[in-house]
Formats: C-alpha cells, structure tokens, sequence
C-alpha cells in the first residue's frame, strides 16, 4: 500500500486550509489510503518537510495550501534530488488563494475528484524552473513562474489589504493602486536563447504555468513538460495603457499587442541597466530592488499526480 505525505499550510487561504482538514481526512479514510497529516510551523518548513520526506518511505508527498506551500513542496523536493535521492510523486490538493500553479497542471479544485486522481496515481514529468539572484544567490527553485515589476508589487499592495478581501477582487483593487504606485518601468536588458532585448518594461513574466493573481493568464498556451519558458514582456506604457491592456492579460489574448512580446527561452539572464528589479517567484518574494537574475529551466524534473 502507497504511503502517503500531507504537508499541510494550516494558515492558506486565510486559514481555510485548515478548515478543510476534517474534509480531506474523510476522504483519504473512504479510499483506505494510508496517509500523515504533517502542519507547516514556519516559512520554509514546508521545504525541510518535504526535502526529509524524499526517500524516507513515502510514496507520495501532497502540497496541500497554495501556491506558497506548492512552492516550498517543490523546492524540497528539488534539493533532495540534488543529493540523488529518489522522489515520490507529487500531489497537490488546491486548498489555498490563487491556486495558479495546479491551475496550470491541470489539476482541479474539487477535493473529491483530486483525491481520486491521486488514488489512481497518473502522473505527468513537469519542468521546474530556478532563479538566481536577490535574497536567493544560491537559487530558488519555482513550479509556476517568477514575476518582474508590476505584477510583483500587486502581489505586494494585495497583502497589505485587509482579511476580508481575498482572490480576484484583491488583486484587482491591488492592480488598480499599483498603477500609481509604480509606473516608472526598469530599463532591462533581457537575455534569451537566441535573442537580446533591451528595452523598459513595466511587467515581465517568465512562466512554466499558465496563469497568475487568480486570473491573469500569463501564458495561456504554456506547456509545463517542453522544456521552456512562456514570457510576457510588456513595455512601458501610459496609465490607460495599463488599464486597456488588463482585460487582454487576463482573457489571454495579450499575443500580438504592440506593447507585448511573448518569446520562448529555455534560460534568461535579466538585468536592470536603470532602476530596480521588484521579483517574486510562485508568489513568494525574491527581492524587492534587484539588480540582475539568471533564471533556468530543468526538464522534467518531477512527477506530479494530475488529470491531464
């Protein structure tokens, strides 16, 4: 019988991860699944959990939270596969805010039918990608995709909002104040595979998913096992540039805007020749005034239990 590792973040989704407990047990029990709840204690503890889990008898190890738990899941999993130990399969039961990162793994948001892919154990080799710079000089490993400038600081200005609002209409109050807060895009120079931009830009995204903020889509046609990554590159505009372009960004149908390139590289070096660098990876930040990130793609790192 599968031996099965919940890594649990009982404050996701506001403490609705926690909430959601004596659900998730009620089916792993009705499956006759033998299965660990473990709680996250602190930042990164979802990593030690996980780095621990890999080759200790578990056949499965489950994110179960948001994004921020996937992220830490992965990581662990990554650093133990750096010390060649061998990895269980991947689960995740999306019980967090954005759920971006199993948006774009194909996994869906109702506990019933998770669990009953994870039973079924069909699983998929995904890409992982690693960003190096700001607070991470040794790297940072990432499921769905880094954020440079714009979308950042949303990320930024929605946790600084109160309880109550969460989701979709944080991230777009936060949206909307960000277009004051930060408007003076970075000169970048961007280095790709086989091609070099310099130019200023308010937004970058480098995605192996397909979506941020809950319902940005980066990158909708995205492909997390070919080896490279989705860009979004958006130039400096007006205000009302912005404002016209979000509708485009979140029905993802931003591909051929003049303001917009949406380049595929399998490795990035990025560099702010004039201003600063504001970058998160997953949703979790990597540095608020960077200078310069080199950001690889690993293929087909880790097998994910998902539906498609």
């Amino acid at each position: 019988m599968d031996k099965y590792l919940i890594i649990l973040n009982p404050v996701a989704d506001k403490g609705g991860a926690e909430k959601a407990i004596p659900a998730i047990e009620a089916l792993f029990k009705s499956n006759n699944m033998d299965y660990e709840i473990v709680r996250t204690e602190y930042p990164g503890h979802g990593i030690e959990l996980a780095k621990k889990a890999a080759g200790n008898g578990y056949d499965v190890v489950i994110a179960a939270g948001g994004d921020g738990t996937a992220n830490e899941v992965i990581n662990g999993l990554m650093l133990a596969r750096e010390k060649n130990k061998k990895l269980p399969k991947f689960g995740v039961l999306p019980v967090g805010r954005g759920n971006d990162f199993s948006y774009g793994m194909g996994i869906p948001t109702d506990l019933d039918v998770v669990v009953k892919l994870i039973v079924g154990g069909h699983t998929k080799a995904i890409d992982i990608g690693q960003v190096i710079g700001g607070d991470y000089p040794k790297g940072r490993y990432f499921g769905n995709g880094i954020g440079i400038g714009f979308d950042t600081i949303v990320g930024f200005e929605a946790a600084k909002l109160p309880a109550f609002l969460s989701g979709i209409p944080a991230y777009l109050i936060a949206a909307v104040k960000t277009i004051f807060l930060y408007f003076d895009a970075p000169l970048l120079k961007i280095k790709m595979d086989d091609a070099e931009i310099e130019q200023a830009c308010i937004m970058v995204s480098v995605m192996n998913g397909r979506r941020m903020g809950g319902s940005f889509m980066m990158a909708p046609e995205s492909k997390p096992d070919d080896g490279l990554f989705s860009m979004c590159i958006v130039e400096q505009t007006t205000r009302m540039g912005i404002v016209k372009l979000f509708p485009k960004v979140m029905a993802g149908t931003q591909a051929g805007h003049p303001l917009v390139k949406t380049p595929l590289s399998s490795k990035l070096e990025i560099t702010a020749l004039e201003g600063s660098l504001p970058v998160h990876a997953d949703g979790e930040t990597i540095c608020e005034k960077g200078e310069k990130l080199i950001v690889k793609i690993f293929p087909r790192q880790i097998e994910i239990i998902c539906g498609v």
